[in-house]
């Protein structure tokens, strides 16, 4: 009888451990923590399952980038690239917040490939994944959006999701635009912007950048393609 007892009491404790360690890996799996790290190979989905934060390959790449996608959508459809401009050679990016609330992505080198910013450093500073596909920084105490140290959506790639914001804080001079993929293999910034005119009436307006150089003609002045109509 008193074995049975035991055993009973052996396996409320192993289910108590069980169930708690599945709740702190629920609780946990949209936010990144002090000391904690993102590896290539591993994620973050958003508490709604919507979003998923991870490394991937674009297309026939080899190279790797930090990026979010939708989670349960095939094929892989990505709304955002944190190092589109800074490919990773292999997959061993790290991914990591620093206790000023900074987000650090680092190579096998330990060299700095991508990195947020913030304007102050909060007590319990934590990253998150949220229903909305925006990676944020914020204090882990502080529920205020806000209150935001940082957030993706005020760095937009090729894709407006809810809840984004496009134009220009004319006392800043921040810009809040979209910029297509160079290709399909390559996310780094492309040809085509799209963009708010804030000149006059405020018009959404789709440009392509040309890209070009002239050799300098002796007697000339060179008049540049924004002169160019």
């Amino acid at each position: 009888m008193r074995e049975s007892i035991m055993e009973c009491f052996r396996f409320l404790i192993l289910y108590c451990f069980l169930f708690s360690s599945i709740r702190i890996a629920t609780t946990t799996l949209d936010t990144i923590t002090l000391g904690q790290f993102i590896r290539d190979g591993e994620t973050l989905v958003s508490a709604d399952q919507r979003f998923e934060l991870g490394f991937f390959s674009p297309g026939t790449s080899r190279s790797r980038y930090l990026g979010i996608w939708y989670k349960n959508i095939a094929p892989v459809t990505t709304v955002w690239v944190a190092n589109r401009d800074a490919p990773i050679s292999d997959p061993s990016g790290i991914l990591h917040i620093n206790s000023r609330g900074i987000l650090v992505l680092l190579d096998s080198t330990n060299n700095i490939v991508w990195s947020s910013n913030a304007s102050r450093a909060p007590p319990n500073p934590i990253a998150m994944l949220l229903g909305s596909g925006n990676l944020v920084v914020k204090d882990g105490n502080d529920n205020n959006s806000n209150n935001f140290l940082w957030q993706s959506f005020d760095h937009p790639g090729d894709t407006l999701l809810p809840g984004m914001k496009l134009g220009v804080n004319l006392v800043t001079g921040q810009e809040w635009f979209l910029s297509s993929w160079k290709s399909s293999n390559d996310p780094s910034q492309g040809d085509f912007t799209m963009r708010i005119d804030p000149h006059g009436s405020p018009q959404l307006v789709l440009k392509r950048v040309l890209n070009w150089c002239s050799e300098q003609v002796p007697g000339m002045d060179f008049i540049g393609p924004e002169h160019l109509r």
